[in-house]
């Protein structure tokens, strides 16, 4: 089912939620973000600067949200400024790549900064992004099964990196097992999914999983009285909209994306 601008207009309440995304540098932020906004994706995206500013609407039952993203720049260097985006945040994405231990690591920190210094309440998302790279299971765990064909062993030929190449394009190992990420973010009360930026693969189901756990009754009571819109100086601002219904079906794992 897909809807309208103007059936999402006609929803009985419009909230806004601002959302952050963090994470290392060429992790997929943007190409996460940007397959949800536009479902577009670029191989060869320049790296953020600062932070780049896109929105979303999206229908949640009888609710509007409209996703004000904030999506910020990996590179330590400015690392100092992510406080200004997470400030007063309602949900962050914290991002790693799964052909990459370190990014973990990474995403754990952003955790840790966010749950003290960010509001008490705010939703938090960890993603592995780029499955479209890792080998099946067997050969992430280190064994290879024997080939069915001479043809499709000569097929996938070693890289210099630790990857192989093929007809379908690179794979790469799993360094970091779908279970551990998830055993942790259970242990820390994420929400937790992975995800491909390039296929599109689970994205919209980690938006969907946010909207429903972002406490809209106290957004509403609190954004009472407030004027003005929320924003940096000094980012770099993209602004990107698009429509999207997320109905029962998408909840369910089945996407209604309109985007």
């Amino acid at each position: 089912m897909v809807d309208s601008e103007t059936n999402l207009g006609n929803a009985s309440k419009s909230v806004q939620v601002k959302l952050v995304l963090l994470g290392e540098a060429a992790v997929g932020k943007s190409s996460v973000v940007l397959r949800f906004v536009t479902n577009e994706f670029q191989s060869n995206k320049e790296p953020t600067i600062g932070a780049a500013f896109l929105t979303q609407k999206c229908r949640l039952e009888d609710r509007v949200l409209r996703y004000e993203i904030w999506d910020t720049a990996g590179q330590e260097r400015f690392h100092s400024l992510a406080p200004m985006y997470y400030r007063n945040a309602q949900a962050a994405v914290v991002i790693y790549d799964v052909t990459k231990a370190s990014s973990l690591d990474k995403a754990k920190s952003w955790v840790k900064e966010l749950q003290r210094q960010a509001h008490p309440n705010i939703v938090i998302a960890l993603v592995g992004n780029k499955i479209d790279l890792v080998r099946p299971l067997s050969l992430s765990l280190g064994f290879t099964p024997h080939p069915d064909s001479e043809e499709e062993a000569d097929d996938a030929t070693a890289t210099p990196d630790g990857t192989t190449s093929g007809d379908a394009g690179p794979v790469c190992l799993r360094q970091v097992p779908r279970e551990e990420a998830q055993a942790y973010a259970a242990e820390t009360g994420l929400l937790f999914s992975e995800t491909s930026a390039k296929t599109g693969e689970g994205i919209v189901e980690v938006f969907t999983a946010i909207a429903k756990k972002i406490p809209i009754e106290h957004i509403i009571a609190s954004s009472r009285g407030s004027v003005g819109r929320f924003d940096v100086a000094g980012s770099r601002t993209v602004s990107q909209e698009g429509g999207v219904n997320l109905d029962e079906a998408a909840v369910k794992g089945t996407s209604s994306c309109s985007c």
